[in-house]
């Protein structure tokens, strides 16, 4: 586990801003983001530049899952060769009792990477206005080239990824498992019925783990007041991004379906990970240089294809990873 006090990080001055709200400060001095109802708080401490921003979409309760990423594959990030990558956990902390908040606040003295949105409810129906408020706050006050979005159950490559990352254009970049033939869903937990575009949602990408360039982060919080709020906030980011002339990637490398395709050690981004996965993962890294013990494949893998319509995009099949 890193040190306490650890930040993920380079904490150094900003050295231009792409851009200052519009919107009303608060009495604190933040500014709010009013129209999902979430105070985008001001950067704790000294405001930093990055190469790669990471945010981890977490939950109050999930500690252990939070302890588990900083000590394995987040552990490098804020010192070489990575001391260019700077990292949070985000957090809505609306609503929560007086033993939840302290033992945030308790979490946050110790490790202080942890972003907090306290106007926010953190809940599944709030997961869009989530992932909005947290692209708006980075956007204010950061000042970085791309960042990664992931969930707390997720294991990244994090050397792979930044090494990639050097090579690429920073603009325009949308950056992961792209999916385009979803069927709206009609019930169930992932009922869309402000869905009234087509009858099956925009191709976006899978979110267990994708990368997006910080001028696509600064065009969701200009446009952010123009934005529905769909019930998937995987689904909303690439409708948001649709009209946009956006580079999109399709890498299958990145396993961040609602399931885990399996183990393959050219996986970058693997989703659904238990935090005995991680442990596993990291070990076998350090070890053996390789991040399975032993591939398993569980399901078949696809190539998009941009040259059909969405709805015959992705084609599974043997021989992809």
């Amino acid at each position: 586990m890193p040190p306490a006090g650890h930040i993920c990080g380079r904490r150094t001055p900003l050295s231009h801003r792409r851009g200052r709200s519009s919107l009303p400060a608060g009495p604190d001095g933040s500014e709010t983001y009013q129209r999902a109802g979430v105070a985008v708080p001001p950067a704790p401490g000294p405001e930093a530049s990055a190469f790669l921003a990471v945010l981890i979409a977490s939950g109050p309760k999930y500690t252990e899952r939070r302890s588990i990423i900083r000590s394995t594959w987040l552990s490098t990030a804020g010192r070489p060769p990575h001391e260019d990558v700077w990292c949070r956990f985000v957090v809505g902390t609306g609503g929560l009792g007086g033993d939840e908040l302290r033992g945030l606040e308790l979490e946050q003295s110790r490790h202080r990477d942890l972003l907090l949105l306290p106007e926010l409810r953190d809940s599944y129906e709030n997961l869009t206005a989530k992932i909005l408020a947290m692209y708006v706050w980075l956007d204010l006050h950061l000042d970085f080239r791309f960042v990664l979005k992931a969930d707390d159950d997720t294991f990244v490559r994090l050397d792979v990824v930044v090494e990639e990352l050097r090579a690429k254009e920073p603009r325009r970049l949308y950056w992961g498992f792209f999916s385009g033939r979803g069927r709206v869903k009609s019930g169930g937990k992932w009922k869309e019925s402000a869905w009234v575009l087509c009858d099956y949602y925009l191709p976006y990408a899978l979110g267990g783990g994708y990368v997006l360039s910080a001028d696509l982060v600064h065009y969701l919080r200009l446009s952010r007041d123009y934005l529905n709020m769909w019930q998937s906030e995987d689904v909303s980011l690439g409708a948001w991004l649709a009209p946009v002339e956006v580079k999109r990637v399709h890498d299958p490398r990145f396993d961040t379906e609602y399931k885990s395709r399996g183990c393959n050690n050219k996986y970058v981004v693997t989703h659904k990970q238990s935090i005995e996965d991680m442990l596993e993962k990291h070990q076998t890294l350090a070890k053996e240089g390789k991040l399975c013990k032993e591939e398993v494949k569980l399901r078949l893998s696809y190539m998009y294809d941009w040259g059909v319509p969405p709805s015959q995009c992705c084609q599974r099949k043997d021989g992809i990873p």
